[in-house]
């Protein structure tokens, strides 16, 4: 089995937080675009505006709910990262950023809270196995942080 291409040494939990987000987001800005546009019909250039404010959220999201699931998980008696501890992650992650983007859309689309979390119901199943999917690969390509080893 090949050896995971480790972060430059000495890199900082911080740069390994950046580049995890930045890699995270950009995949899915690529794929909700092409995806939101594929459903709704609309062009990139308008379902682009709404995923790239999204994604904006996302980011903030994803680097504080890293940072406190990091500092969780370094407080744990059981090490790495096992298929419970992944998905209760993804898990988290999702329900937050549920809360936070749902609100959004209703007001965007000028719907209901409850329209907007149907609508946004796909988008949710999509991203839970992304994420649980894309941090298996990052870890698996990079190593896991100190807080898991």
């Amino acid at each position: 089995m090949s050896q995971p291409v480790p972060l430059p040494r000495g890199a900082h939990p911080v740069a390994r937080r950046v580049f995890y987000v930045l890699s995270y987001e950009g995949i899915a800005v690529v794929l909700a675009s092409l995806g939101l546009s594929a459903l709704s019909g609309d062009g990139l250039e308008t379902t682009g505006v709404i995923t790239f404010a999204v994604s904006l959220i996302a980011v903030g999201w994803n680097f504080l709910f890293n940072s406190l699931f990091e500092k969780w998980e370094a407080r744990q008696k059981v090490r790495g990262r096992s298929f419970a501890r992944r998905a209760a992650h993804a898990l988290g992650f999702e329900f937050g950023l549920t809360l936070l983007i749902v609100p959004m859309f209703a007001w965007w689309l000028e719907v209901t809270l409850l329209e907007a979390f149907l609508f946004d119901a796909t988008l949710i199943g999509f991203f839970l196995i992304y994420t649980f999917l894309f941090n298996l690969a990052f870890d698996r390509l990079f190593g896991l942080p100190a807080s898991a080893r």
